[in-house]
């Protein structure tokens, strides 16, 4: 545990920060001016994120009390967000294990305040997953320590999984045959008005220990989620015909085979759509006012989040993401579905040059020198572009030799170079989703060889993305392949 002792700003404590919140929320404390401790089950997992050399790190298990007991020493501010769904059906009994080794030891401590982050409280027959997200709630409430417990329903934001959820079925089903709970009333809020109240909440005062729904100023529908998600996305209106025969477990199986987000996950969170989750409450407003520019309704929350995907953020962390190019969410710590579908071409190939050599015939790519395989097809494919309104090949590239950050090469933009290692391209021509392409130069090898290194990605938009990856895939031999073998060769020339 790498302490720093000098600064005397209040400490919290963050479970669950290589997650989806509370990988914003570290960042977020930090900008606040709070020191932060990271409680992680294993240190590499932190590894990557560009926040890790600012944070203290302590490896424990939140159903493990001494472990636990020795994160929380000396921490102010404790936050939970830790939660088991999706793993498994007894999800709910580990949830109560974890939530009370946690709370007794941060009482054992003497934290002074906890903060957690669960579901609306439905009255009438809570799904499972509600039920034990209220259920951890309560221990926290009487765990003996002042606590918060923030109440939410849908998150709208880039990466969560009830987001990836609404826009996957929306982009992909122009008419959706859907179960009743399309009608079921929701108070969906923004991802950046979540962290604005959890931030908040480290600062209460120490009499206020009770939970607070939290919302935007939206309640609608399922149906009107998704019709309205449309309308900001610029697709056309969708057509939902609501059925009253599929369960929640067929439902989970046809959101996991149209959306990003697996079966396990997407049951749980299907359930949960069968109750009303709208505030009952705004209790909150008496002690945390709303951010300056108020509580982002629905549109502003899917404007934002969307503007995240189209900026595709997320290539300038491919180094550190578990899934490169997750467009979705530019942080290094979603989950595999997070991103949605990527594809990918990777090769590789031994060549027999020095290393410089290589690196100069990869900087010198595209241009007068073209791409090293069937030219044809790529000249071809530019007429199509400038056909669709796209930037075709004619753009070229500034200098035949050197490449710098944000010129252009042809139909793609140097969006990452690292001299003599790596060239990231992205792609600029009209497609149904998002490219890139990246050439590098491995390790060198022995007898004066290299091995070429190359990925191309892709991630689809839709339904017509996904035909689009699989229609071409017979030519990626020629056209991906060509150019490994080409490139290699140029460098050996």
């Amino acid at each position: 545990m790498d302490r720093r002792p000098d600064d005397a700003a209040p400490l919290c404590l963050v479970t669950g920060a290589s997650g989806y919140i509370g990988g914003r929320l570290v960042p977020a404390l930090l900008d606040a001016g709070y020191r932060v401790r990271c409680m992680a089950r294993s240190a590499r997992r932190l590894r990557d994120h560009p926040w890790a050399g600012r944070v203290e790190i302590a490896e424990a298990d939140a159903t493990d009390p001494e472990s636990t007991r020795r994160a929380l020493d000396g921490v102010d501010v404790a936050y939970y967000l830790i939660h088991a769904i999706g793993g498994g059906s007894d999800f709910g009994e580990t949830d109560r294990r974890s939530a009370r080794t946690f709370s007794t030891a941060a009482r054992d401590a003497g934290v002074g305040r906890l903060v957690y982050l669960g579901g609306m409280d439905p009255e009438e027959d809570p799904s499972p997953h509600l039920r034990s997200r209220a259920e951890v709630g309560r221990i926290m409430l009487d765990a003996g320590v002042p606590a918060v417990w923030l109440r939410a329903a849908v998150i709208i934001g880039s990466g969560s999984a009830s987001f990836e959820m609404l826009r996957y079925l929306t982009e992909r089903l122009p008419v959706m045959v859907t179960p009743r709970w399309v009608h079921s009333r929701i108070q969906p809020i923004a991802i950046r008005d979540v962290l604005h109240y959890l931030v908040a909440s480290a600062a209460l005062p120490a009499r206020v220990s009770r939970g607070f729904d939290i919302g935007g100023p939206d309640v609608l529908t399922y149906a009107e989620m998704m019709r309205r998600y449309a309308a900001v996305a610029g697709l056309r209106r969708r057509l939902i015909v609501p059925v009253p025969v599929l369960s929640p477990w067929l439902s989970s199986l046809w959101v996991g085979a149209i959306t990003p987000v697996p079966g396990r996950l997407a049951r749980p969170l299907v359930e949960s759509l069968r109750n009303e989750v709208i505030c009952r409450e705004h209790d909150i407003a008496r002690y945390v006012p709303p951010p300056e520019e108020g509580l982002a309704g629905f549109e502003r929350a899917v404007s934002l989040a969307l503007r995240r995907v189209r900026e595709a953020d997320v290539a300038t962390r491919w180094s550190s993401a578990s899934v490169p190019g997750a467009p979705s969410d530019p942080l290094p710590t979603d989950p595999d579905w997070a991103g949605g579908s990527l594809y990918t071409d990777v090769r590789d190939r031994e060549v027999a040059a020095p290393p410089d050599r290589l690196w100069r015939v990869i900087e010198g790519i595209g241009g007068e020198r073209g791409w090293y395989s069937f030219p044809l097809a790529w000249r071809v494919r530019g007429v199509l572009d400038r056909l669709i309104g796209g930037v075709g090949l004619r753009r070229g590239r500034r200098d035949p030799r050197r490449l710098r950050i944000g010129e252009t090469v042809d139909f793609w933009r140097v969006e990452e170079i690292e001299p003599g290692r790596l060239l990231r391209l992205r792609a600029e021509m009209r497609l149904p989703g998002l490219a890139w392409l990246e050439l590098g130069v491995a390790d060198a090898e022995r007898d004066g060889r290299v091995r070429y290194t190359q990925r191309a990605l892709f991630h689809p938009h839709g339904l017509a993305g996904h035909c689009y990856w699989w229609a071409f895939k017979p030519f990626h031999d020629r056209v991906f392949g060509g150019m490994c073998r080409g490139v290699a060769h140029a460098a050996e020339e």
